[in-house]
């Protein structure tokens, strides 16, 4: 049996009349840039995550890029944030000439350890990055409290927790800033890549919106240097016509992962399920990420493709031991529980079209391969 890592071909067979009318829409109108599907599409979202403002840009990559540049984070500024993680936080940190802090993750549940805050700021530092990892919140109170004491912005990474809440409260809604991403992977995917920018400060939304405009306002009136950092309309269109389902889209992962916890339950010897961290009040599970034990995890990763079985390793390689960050002066066992993430994660198959035989396929195979590799 072949079982895809994502399969989204069966989504789209679902949506294709909505999404080419939408198409369709954006076509005759032809307003292709900003327009009445973008404002739509950024209430739409800033609604859902209970924010005041959205803001539409190219991709979350850029959306961390944009957040730092409307805080004016430059050459000589520090900006914490997780050693494990997706290279776009410390490469955004990068990109405006600032230097990442890196602290552990907590054991877990992936998410940066509030914990180790205290230890990272200094007087140069400007910003903390937390990154909401495989769908799940990191334990903000703490975090919000420490930023606070050191009047530090936060700039959430919400990339892969589009819905996810932290005690009640969705991701996205708390701080300064949080950042979305649109990746077609994500579980609101665009036919491309966009993003999206959410914040809760009538000013900062402005700013947001004249930097992603290459800084103009009123039009060909440069007030500060932005870029072209906009939302297609044809992206936003197609996201705006994807929202309605997003709930029950993450209904059918949370399903999926209660499933795999039952397929895979009773095997502590060979391999730790993930699991909803306590302070996380709605986990919508963009990952399914269960750690291989006994220095394996290679092993099984390509067993596992052998049957036909998508899977992948996120991350491999944890951020302070990038190539490109060697200048840093970071070292194997800074970050030891970041440097074991790297080492044992593999990412399961759980979007939300899923069938049961496939899970049970996934499982055996799983359950199989490990038995044999550890004999």
């Amino acid at each position: 049996m072949q079982v895809p890592l994502l399969d989204l071909k069966q989504q789209y067979a679902m949506l294709k009349e909505e999404i080419l009318q939408e198409i369709s829409e954006v076509c005759d109108s032809q307003q292709f840039i900003l327009g009445e599907k973008v404002s739509r599409f950024e209430e739409q979202v800033a609604a859902y995550c209970q924010a005041a403002y959205g803001c539409g840009v190219t991709s979350g990559s850029d959306a961390l890029l944009l957040a730092l540049m409307a805080e004016k984070i430059g050459p000589g500024d520090e900006v914490i944030t997780s050693a494990y993680s997706f290279f776009a936080t410390a490469g955004a940190i990068c990109r405006v000439g600032a230097t990442p802090v890196f602290v552990d993750i907590e054991p877990e549940h992936y998410g940066m350890d509030p914990s180790q805050l205290e230890a990272a700021i200094t007087e140069r530092t400007k910003a903390i990055l937390p990154v909401h990892l495989f769908g799940q919140s990191v334990n903000m109170r703490p975090l919000l409290e420490t930023a606070a004491k050191h009047r530090l912005c936060v700039i959430e990474d919400s990339c892969q927790a589009i819905g996810a809440e932290y005690e009640g409260q969705r991701c996205g809604s708390q701080s300064q800033y949080s950042c979305l991403s649109f990746f077609p992977s994500k579980n609101l995917g665009a036919f491309g890549d966009a993003g999206m920018l959410l914040c809760n400060d009538a000013k900062r939304h402005e700013t947001l919106k004249i930097l992603r405009n290459h800084g103009m306002d009123p039009q060909y009136h440069h007030k500060i240097i932005g870029s072209n950092f906009r939302i297609d309309a044809l992206q936003a269109a197609i996201l705006s016509c994807k929202m309605k389902y997003l709930d029950s889209w993450t209904e059918g992962r949370q399903k999926n992962q209660a499933d795999y916890q039952e397929l895979l339950k009773g095997q502590e010897e060979l391999l730790t399920l993930p699991s909803k961290a306590p302070w996380c009040s709605r986990h919508v599970w963009n990952q399914y990420v269960v750690r291989i034990k006994n220095g394996c995890r290679n092993q099984v990763w390509e067993r596992l493709k052998q049957a036909g079985v998508g899977c992948a390793v996120y991350y491999p390689v944890p951020l302070h031991l990038q190539e490109c960050f060697q200048h840093l002066g970071w070292k194997k066992g800074d970050f030891p529980l970041s440097e074991a993430a790297a080492d044992e994660s593999l990412a399961l198959p759980i979007f939300p079209e899923l069938s049961h035989i496939q899970k049970d396929y996934i499982a055996q195979s799983l359950l199989s391969i490990l038995r044999e590799v550890n004999n």
